[in-house]
């Protein structure tokens, strides 16, 4: 009785308004007949109920818009009502599967979502269509209540899917390789220059060999990727060369000479003399020691800086203060004077350590009054932790540098490359430096509250991850010395 009621009062209103203006008659009986069919909307589409329940969700879609279009022909109002009430159920009918659909189809959605990610609708169309196919086979038989069909369909789309995704990831990826080397066998590189060509084919089944094992962890396929487009360029440059050779164009000792020219250009900005009668050989070994020596002075006149720097802030701010006060000023003089003493021990100690070590075996810096070792002939197995005998000589000379600074403090800091996973690289860090701190426990006695083991995973690089050279510089072990400053 009372929804008789209630529809008598608004068939009454609707009648009313029907005599005034058309514009105004709509705008004042809408909100009245939509609004539980706009709210029924707005939840279907909150659960993406377009694509979850397609089949609903269409037939609430069509009964909405011939509502709408009955109410702005101003046709029965009996028709408007039943229809945006059909809507209704239809949008709570298409929400309630697209509720069901994100628990039974989790899977497949989240497959679908990471190819998404991977710009799979662009980079692997025909991978996707298909799997998008199945996706909505899915779908339907879902909202047909049959599970079985749509868990076998499921299946299968989460197959394609994932396909796509890795298809995406090596588009990404590999592609510039692929046409480089695409290029290099057009113009038959492989005839003058089958060395380096068949080391970029062989980077390159490296690359998708990691992105098949796994495409997630992608620092390892793009650096692989990268040398493999040096090399297939280095082989197209290097078979030109080849051809000229080979047409006469250029003969072999032109091209030594053409060779040498650089490295006598070096020579000549290091101030050395470019001797290459019998090779370049003794002349590489002069510029790698003077590239070395330079990095070294380099290094100690930054330490050096920053040091006085300290120093003399430190000695602004106390003796600013010391002439602010007079009472006690002898003593805090002392005290200062005492403080500049330690500094300088502990500069005659880093000096003392830092002839402990030969460049293979560790690197000695300073940064404040921290000394630093960084242990870089301290090496460990691909994903282990367990320290080898053969470092057991240097971790003895690593023994001998930390009884140069008595009651110190000492922190383990572990480092890896950027290959491999954050969490294990992390992980990996700790573990290493974990390793260290216990040796140093056991095997030179040193009292475990003077310890602090730290993994800083590969957010702290030293070097370029994009060079074999750079990643081993940046697996490493750093041992962190804090002199105690108090006198003796």
């Amino acid at each position: 009785m009372a929804s008789t009621s209630s529809f008598v009062r608004i068939f009454l209103l609707a009648v009313l308004l029907i005599g005034a203006d058309g514009a105004i008659a709509q705008d004042e009986l809408r909100p009245i007949f939509f609004r539980d069919a706009d709210a029924a909307k707005d939840a279907a589409d909150a659960l993406d109920a377009r694509l979850l329940a397609p089949r609903s969700y269409g037939d609430g879609m069509e009964d909405y818009q011939d509502a709408e279009a009955g109410l702005e022909e101003g046709g029965n109002i009996e028709y408007v009502r039943r229809k945006t009430s059909e809507a209704e159920k239809n949008f709570f009918a298409a929400a309630k599967a697209a509720e069901l659909a994100y628990t039974e189809l989790a899977q497949v959605m989240k497959s679908r979502q990471d190819a998404a990610n991977a710009r799979a609708p662009v980079l692997a169309r025909e991978a996707w269509d298909r799997a998008q196919r199945e996706f909505g086979n899915a779908i339907r038989y879902l909202e047909r209540n049959d599970p079985q069909r749509a868990a076998d369909n499921e299946i299968e789309a989460t197959i394609y899917y994932r396909d796509a995704e890795l298809i995406a990831i090596k588009a990404q990826y590999l592609s510039e390789t692929r046409r480089l080397l695409a290029d290099a066998d057009r113009v038959r590189v492989g005839r003058y220059a089958p060395i380096t060509l068949g080391r970029a084919k062989q980077l390159l089944a490296d690359a998708e060999r990691e992105l098949n094992e796994n495409r997630y962890d992608t620092d390892i396929p793009r650096s692989l990727a990268r040398q493999a487009n040096y090399e297939a360029k280095h082989a197209i440059y290097l078979s030109e060369i080849v051809r000229n050779v080979r047409r006469k164009d250029l003969t072999v000792e032109e091209l030594v000479l053409q060779w040498e020219d650089p490295l006598r250009n070096i020579a000549s900005m290091a101030d050395i003399t470019p001797a290459m009668a019998e090779g370049h050989d003794e002349l590489e070994i002069e510029l790698v020691t003077y590239i070395e020596n330079q990095r070294n002075e380099i290094q100690s006149l930054e330490q050096e800086v920053d040091s006085n720097i300290l120093r003399l802030a430190d000695m602004e701010d106390e003796i600013r203060a010391l002439d602010e006060r007079l009472g006690g000023a002898t003593a805090e003089r002392a005290a200062l004077v005492q403080r500049l003493e330690a500094e300088e021990r502990i500069k005659a100690q880093f000096e003392q350590v830092e002839k402990m070590f030969s460049r293979s075996e560790a690197r000695v810096f300073r940064e404040g009054n921290n000394v630093i070792l960084r242990l870089v002939g301290l090496t460990f197995d691909s994903s282990k932790a367990e320290i080898k005998q053969e470092d057991f000589d240097l971790l003895g000379k690593v023994e001998q540098a930390i009884d140069v600074f008595p009651r110190s403090e000492l922190i383990i800091e572990g480092h890896t490359d950027s290959y491999g996973g954050d969490a294990s690289n992390q992980r990996l860090s700790q573990e290493r430096a974990e390793s260290v701190q216990q040796y140093m426990i056991n095997a030179m006695r040193i009292a475990s509250y003077r310890l602090i083991a730290t993994g800083f995973g590969e957010t702290n690089p030293v070097a370029n991850n994009e060079t074999e050279s750079g990643r081993a510089r940046n697996r490493r072990i750093d041992i962190v010395i804090k002199p105690n400053l108090d006198p003796a």
